[in-house]
């Protein structure tokens, strides 16, 4: 590599196509927030023309032009795909967001990539949240790479960089984590900075030297060589370890000197295989300039040694009555099969979806069948309809431009599907076919939220649906509890985001309020009332009398309501107005308005009038003799508790544990999972875990995560029971 790359014409406003698998390369940047993957993929655009000096396409728009809530956030919060060409290659580069409470738009991105660029800063280092995503694409065998961004920064150190990528990436195998080029530097300046002005080229043994915005060769002088061979050989050594010809290795050995050729071709078949990862480096290009430093070397690398889509795995494929369906990779004859893999509003399109072709090939106006994913609990309903599509085009930033189609591996935006969401399958209207879904992660953050006037409350439900059709990681509850509308997202900054989502693109205000939790009450012991509700006021009156007898059951159990009335003390007739009339009650709640819950009720005795009694009057009487059952006794306030599960590195076991127990929680035991992580098994009160996905994040530095389950409710505390009554204005 580092031979072939040359400068490329403009080719900004022009809609980058292809015809056959073959010369597509799909590449998603992987990275922490502030790595510099946004800039990275501008030097990208810059390099291949996509965009002119300026950094702006023919139109005027720019590469970076992708929501208007990412510039007011000055960050990413969706995937973005730029397509560019280069060498006959159309490159999707796809552009995360780097922040954790995003992770769903990651995920995305790995689907619909077939190799990932993990980007990592000089000066910053590799976070855990990157050791998980390179962890989730080896489970996978996805090939990756690796770029050093931030090589201008005063902290800088490119050789410690790649040791500690080493020690992060390559634990199976370090030697399979190496350089492909060395930083060449320019003498010190005054304040001790040398800044970086080109690459040294290991296998080429090239100096290329970016100073004057173009790259151009030179030959290393002798005094350079030493340093050069020595990383050199091991560089060689990495690759021929993970060539196919078993004798080269021993040949090398042997002294034989192997050529450059065939150490490219290994190392690109390493790459694509996923047993070898490059280590490159990359700044952006100097005012004026229309070559970033290490732009060419990473586009010679995606062409030559990333895999075609041809490689890419298909995901399991079923027909919709989950029968299997063996497809052949990116058969653009076959039947067609398509993913939403982002969905987004346009104020002048409409819904516009980004879609990964996986079979076949789709065209403008085609009609084609939608398939549900099985998100229902998401608050996204199933789908099984015939959509006719609209245009097909290419995003660029805000910019589209159609395409007469898009091929088997190509990805591409789709106007006017309608009821198509993130996650659904697209396929022939007369083959409709599902594709198994990628995993996401769930919501465990709460925000409830109500209409900030009557007019938001007309166009909140239409609002909302539109909310989560774009974000699968995110879920719709209407809590049949509380009365609650809650959006459970990912953190903060997810909630911040759809908040202002909802007011900008939907023109909805709502307004968060205090999440509730759905508590419950029972009586701690047995208890006896009188219900009496007489009352005369001319005409037919109202009478009914009963007494009740009211005792706790075990968790779970439940209203049961019994009838011991002997002597017809309350007529048959009246005996379910009794039931429905504690049972209504109970629903209300005795003590501080919440559910009651497992106790049994027995009515024992009452009294009834021949005319004045009636089924209003005894449901009444119900109500009454529960109330006065309750006051007689103490009731307990049952709080929801949650089965907890937390995955850490062990360097965190303790203060997690340590932080459990401070939320009144129960460590049930731990175990060890994988290498140098432990997941620990907790129940915890609900009440203590509304912001524990925030908690958890900033105690492990993002290196953990957990999951919830509700398992029971269970009495609370007298003390936080007293102070939940207080809040509700009642007096224990």
């Amino acid at each position: 590599m580092g031979e072939k790359a040359q400068s490329h014409p403009g080719a900004a406003g022009r809609a980058v196509t292809a015809d056959h698998p073959e010369s597509i390369r799909n590449v998603v940047l992987v990275g922490h927030s502030g790595a510099g993957k946004t800039t990275l993929v501008e030097a990208l655009a810059l390099t291949t023309g996509a965009v002119n000096r300026a950094g702006r396409v023919e139109d005027g728009g720019t590469v970076s032009d992708y929501d208007d809530i990412e510039h007011r956030q000055q960050r990413s919060v969706q995937l973005s795909l730029v397509p560019v060409e280069w060498d006959g290659i159309k490159i999707n580069v796809l552009d995360t967001p780097g922040y954790a409470d995003f992770v769903g738009e990651l995920r995305a991105g790995l689907r619909a990539a077939d190799a990932a660029l993990f980007v990592v800063s000089a000066s910053d280092g590799v976070d855990g949240s990157t050791r998980a995503v390179w962890e989730e694409c080896q489970a996978v065998g996805m090939p990756r790479a690796i770029v050093v961004t931030h090589l201008e920064s005063a902290r800088a150190d490119f050789e410690e960089m790649t040791r500690l990528c080493a020690e992060a990436f390559g634990a199976d195998d370090p030697d399979a984590v190496l350089p492909l080029y060395l930083p060449l530097r320019a003498p010190e300046s005054p304040d001790g900075h040398a800044p970086v002005t080109g690459l040294v080229g290991l296998l080429s043994r090239k100096l290329f030297d970016y100073s004057t915005g173009e790259r151009t060769e030179s030959e290393p002088g002798e005094d350079e060589l030493p340093g050069i061979e020595e990383a050199r050989n091991r560089l060689i050594e990495g690759i021929i370890a993970e060539s196919e010809d078993e004798t080269l290795m021993d040949r090398y050995l042997g002294g034989e000197q192997v050529d450059v050729k065939t150490l490219v071709q290994d190392l690109e078949r390493a790459v694509a295989r996923g047993t070898f990862f490059p280590v490159l480096a990359a700044a952006p290009a100097a005012d004026g300039a229309r070559q970033g430093l290490g732009t060419l070397e990473l586009l010679e690398l995606i062409t030559g040694g990333f895999p075609t889509p041809f490689e890419h795995p298909l995901p399991e494929v079923t027909t919709l009555d989950g029968r299997p369906r063996e497809l052949q990779p990116c058969d653009i004859e076959g039947p067609l099969v398509a993913e939403v893999v982002r969905t987004s509003s346009d104020p002048y399109v409409g819904r516009v979806s980004l879609v990964r072709v996986f079979s076949g090939t789709l065209r403008p106006d085609d009609t084609v069948h939608v398939s549900g994913h099985g998100m229902t609990d998401r608050g996204h309903e199933d789908h099984d309809v015939d959509e006719r599509i609209g245009a097909v085009s290419m995003a660029f930033g805000k910019q589209q431009r159609p395409v007469p189609h898009a091929v088997a591996g190509d990805l591409v935006c789709v106007a006017k599907l309608s009821r198509a969401e993130t996650g659904d399958t697209l396929s022939g209207k007369d083959d409709p076919l599902l594709m198994e879904p990628w995993q996401m992660p769930d919501p465990l953050l709460p925000l409830a939220i109500q209409a900030h006037s009557k007019p938001d409350e007309d166009k909140l439900s239409q609002g909302l649906a539109r909310l989560v059709a774009e974000d699968p990681t995110m879920r719709l509850e209407q809590n049949q509890d509380t009365h609650q509308v809650v959006l459970w997202c990912l953190g903060e900054a997810h909630a911040d985001v759809a908040l202002e989502r909802l007011r900008s693109r939907y023109g909805v205000q709502v307004d968060v309020v205090p999440h509730k939790v759905s508590l419950r009450e029972t009586f701690a012991g047995k208890a006896a009332g009188r219900g009496r509700h007489v009352k005369q006021s001319g005409g037919h009156g109202q009478f009914a009398i009963c007494e009740i007898e009211v005792e706790p059951l075990p968790n779970g159990s439940g209203i049961e309501f019994v009838d011991k009335v002997v002597g017809g003390a309350v007529p048959r007739q009246f005996i379910p107005s009794v039931e429905k009339g504690v049972r209504a009650q109970a629903a209300k709640g005795v003590a501080a308005g919440y559910p009651l819950v497992d106790v049994r009720i027995t009515l024992l005795d009452g009294k009834a009038h021949s005319v004045d009694s009636s089924d209003a009057a005894f449901q009444t009487a119900g109500a009454l003799a529960l109330r006065e059952a309750a006051a007689d006794t103490r009731i307990h306030l049952l709080e929801p508790v949650a089965e907890v599960g937390v995955l850490i590195p062990d360097d965190y076991v303790g203060p997690v544990m340590s932080d459990l127990s401070s939320r009144r929680g129960r460590v049930l035991g731990t175990e060890q999972v994988g290498t140098g992580r432990t997941l620990v098994r907790a129940e915890v009160p609900e009440f203590e875990i509304g912001r524990y996905a925030i908690d958890l994040r900033s105690l492990s530095h993002g290196t953990a995560r957990f999951s919830r389950a509700y398992a029971r409710h269970e009495p609370m505390p007298p003390q936080v029971a007293d102070r939940i009554r207080e809040q509700a204005g009642d007096t224990p």
